[in-house]
Order: C-alpha cells, then structure tokens, then sequence
C-alpha cells in the first residue's frame, strides 16, 4: 500500500485504498451463493484436505474461545464446534454480510447453533476486547484484506497470551512445472468455471491475480514476527500452492 497517494491493488489493478474494499464486497456478494461449489470445483475437493490439517494442527480441546476470520460458509466453524464443546465458544466472523448470512444458514441447517456466535467484522480492527481467544484462524482471506499488517496486529491483541494464530492461504511454489501449470489453470479455466458455475468470470479472475499478489511464505512469516508473534512457522501443502503459517501470542 502506497501511504503517499494511499493506493493499493486489487489484482493487478491499483486503486484508491476505500475502493478496494467496495470492490472485494462485490466479489462475495456476488460469488456467495456457489461459494461452496466453486470451492469444491476449484480445487478438486483438495481444500477440505486443507482445512482438516488446519484443525488437527490447531491443538484445539474442549472448553476453548476460538475465532474463525473471514469464516465465509463455516467449513472451520463446523469442525470446531464440536472440538470446543457446549463449554466453549466459536465466533464466525466476515466482512461480508452475504457470506455471513449463507454461513450461518448453513450451520444453523446442519445443527450447529449452541456455542456459535456471528459477527460481521474487519479484520484490521477486530471489535473483541484483548486477550479473548485461544486460537484464531483465517482461511482464504487474508490475500483480500486491505492492511495485512494491520489485520496480523488485531489478531495478535485478541488472542490470549500462548494462543495460536493460524493463517491458511495461497502462496508460492517452487517447482516451475507446477508454477506453470498453475498459472494456466488459475488464468484460463478458474475464469471460465467461474462464468459457467457463478455467472461470473470477473470475480473469479480477481481471485486469481489476488493469489499471486499475496506475500509468499517468508515474506508473511516475516510480518507475523514482526507484528510480535514468536515460534512462527509455515507448512507448505501441495506443493506450496497453499502454506499453512502459525504463530504464538507471547
């Protein structure tokens, strides 16, 4: 982000810092409804893989706070739910009231309702007081918001002193073959999925650019440090295509 003209990118097009945020709303907004859908086709059912490392490496046990940023539909919501117990609590947040509302109806539809809350929140200023949660994860979002650092600082300050960060996001592979078939996927079948499945190529196409815009392993694991966090680390899944980064609350 430029301070000086405060610009910042959208994809690969930079735009004025408040305009981003309208723009990544559209996006949701209008890719709420076959979020899960997509998601499935996108990755050939490879996310759910992902997610379910993400819980077993979260240490997560009955009795706990837990927040799931950028929750979208509550794929982690779910699985924590049942980990925490009626003891514990789970907080679904998004800055997206679409996908909010298509995640609650569908935990609720499921049976999910005792220990859950809903909170429409951005993840640069988290509206909890400090040291509330034991674990916070955010999946798929983080590329999306505006002020990264600022966004890894709010999370710092509501997590409970020893509470763990959990960041899962696209990243950066290191194998060229694949980055190359990747890049073909990612520019020319995921916008094309993405009109025939959602009637919505644009969206899809953002998604992809805003994937290769985001900070690659080290760089992120070096924002994290920054912001305070020790014992960082990140695994790379399928080949680096998504890294799974972790850091404690001192």
């Amino acid at each position: 982000m430029s301070d000086d003209n405060k610009t910042t990118h959208f994809g690969y097009t930079e735009v004025p810092v408040e305009e981003k945020v309208k723009r990544v709303a559209d996006v949701f907004h209008s890719v709420a409804a076959k979020y899960d859908v997509m998601n499935d086709l996108m990755s050939g059912g490879v996310h759910r893989l992902w997610k379910r490392i993400t819980i077993e490496s979260s240490g997560a046990r009955a009795g706990n706070s837990i927040l799931d940023i950028a929750g979208g539909t509550g794929d982690l919501t779910k699985k924590f739910s049942r980990i925490v117990g009626p003891t514990g609590k789970v907080v679904l947040a998004d800055i997206n009231a679409s996908m909010l509302n298509v995640g609650r109806d569908k935990l609720i539809n499921s049976g999910v309702s005792g220990n859950v809350e809903y909170c429409q929140a951005n993840a640069e200023c988290l509206p909890f007081a400090e040291n509330t949660f034991d674990i916070i994860t955010i999946a798929f979002g983080l590329r999306n918001v505006t002020d990264k650092d600022a966004a890894i600082r709010s999370m710092l300050r509501v997590l409970k002193p020893g509470g763990k960060l959990m960041i899962l996001e696209f990243s950066k592979t290191d194998n060229p073959l694949l980055t190359k078939a990747y890049d073909f996927y990612s520019f020319n079948i995921l916008p094309k999925m993405g009109q025939v499945i959602a009637n919505d190529a644009e969206s899809y196409r953002y998604l992809a650019e805003s994937i290769r815009m985001h900070p690659d392993q080290e760089t992120l694991k070096g924002m994290m440090d920054e912001a305070g966090f020790v014992n960082t680390r990140y695994r790379n899944m399928t080949g680096g295509v998504v890294a799974l980064h972790t850091g404690i609350k001192p």
